[in-house]
């Protein structure tokens, strides 16, 4: 079953209007697998969001740039914040209004890319 690989196994699908936005349930399963995110309610939605800290601007953008593909390819495209030495990364469905598994395998991934 695709809920049991870890979540940089997995990929992101796409996502139409009327897709449900994830419970509060699975949101607390799905945070508990990615390290740093934090739930945050931005107008009538949940996000996740996580703030990455470099030693300067040019790393900061560095980051930005390992990302981009990672986002390209899952078809699924976070809203940055860059600044010196760091990169807050907010995630959320829109066509869900709200979180799906989708903002949870980015996190995943985009983590691993700031370990790397």
């Amino acid at each position: 079953m695709p809920d049991e690989q870890p979540l940089t196994e997995r990929h992101c699908v796409p996502c139409e209007g009327g897709t449900p936005p994830l419970g509060a349930d699975r949101i607390a399963e799905l945070l508990g697998q990615v390290e740093g995110w934090a739930l945050q309610q931005t107008g009538e939605h949940d996000e996740l969001v996580k703030t990455f800290r470099w030693k300067n601007f040019v790393e900061a953008v560095a980051f930005v740039d390992r990302i981009t593909p990672v986002a390209e390819e899952e078809g699924h495209h976070p809203d940055l914040v860059v600044g010196y030495g760091r990169v807050e990364v907010h995630l959320w469905t829109h066509a869900a209004g709200g979180l799906t598994d989708n903002d949870f395998i980015l996190a995943a991934k985009i983590d691993a890319r700031a370990a790397a």
